[in-house]
């Protein structure tokens, strides 16, 4: 299986250009791109996409990522993971 990454849409996509130029097996979509939800998605449906597509998250919501998840999780659902960044995270 492998490794596969859905970056939100509040993500900058050089991070799917490094992720890729490092590891180039790896799958990187994005929030927005064909295939996976659309921009302005709400969270609690972007964890079900990525549950049910064996999708790792990518965010840098902090703030009200934690609750989606515990309301996720209480509804028996799970997540392979999530990520989160800080925006001004230095890239190098």
């Amino acid at each position: 299986m492998s490794v596969k990454y859905l970056l939100d849409e509040n993500i900058d996509p050089e991070y799917r250009v490094q992720l890729l130029y490092h590891q180039s097996d790896l799958v990187v979509l994005m929030v927005g791109d064909e295939g996976v939800p659309p921009k302005g998605t709400k969270d609690p449906e972007i964890l079900c996409w990525c549950e049910d597509n064996n999708f790792i998250l990518v965010t840098n919501n902090r703030r009200s990522m934690p609750v989606h998840l515990s309301d996720h999780t209480a509804e028996g659902r799970h997540i392979l993971g999530i990520l989160t960044i800080r925006l001004n995270a230095d890239m190098g």
